[in-house]
């Protein structure tokens, strides 16, 4: 049998991300899956292209006193009035010999209200790794 897959978002909630991510600038809208014998680890599933999708990770799942500086400029893009209406979300890179690794110095913000998302560069972001191992990989 097939593992089934679910939206982590409403089946009919795109995440809009305007500027794209690196490297992806022209793939706009995204959705969120996941699969239970995945967590904690969701896809970020371009939905121009379903068959190409980024791995990603809520950051607490990492290291859990992760606190991403947003500068004000990505505060105003993001439309974000409250901390708590902020969805990070970091990258996993899959490396050599089953290896993982985390972009913890761009993760994904997401404005829960509005969908609107951005990978950012934190203002602290010197505090991070571009390739933070998993702690179990």
């Amino acid at each position: 049998m097939m593992p089934t897959e679910r939206y982590a978002t409403e089946e009919t909630s795109l995440i809009e991300l305007p500027l794209g991510l690196l490297g992806f600038e022209r793939v706009k809208q995204y959705v969120l899956l996941t699969r239970p014998e995945e967590e904690p680890f969701l896809r970020f599933q371009m939905v121009e292209a379903p068959k190409h999708a980024f791995v990603v990770v809520p950051p607490h799942f990492v290291l859990a006193d992760y606190q991403p500086d947003l500068s004000e400029l990505d505060v105003a893009f993001l439309n974000l009035n409250d901390p708590s209406e902020a969805f990070v979300l970091n990258i996993v890179t899959l490396r050599d010999q089953g290896q993982a690794t985390v972009n913890l110095k761009g993760p994904i913000v997401i404005n829960r209200r509005t969908l609107i998302g951005k990978q950012v560069i934190p203002v602290n972001a010197a505090e991070y790794a571009i390739r933070h191992p998993l702690p179990y990989s």
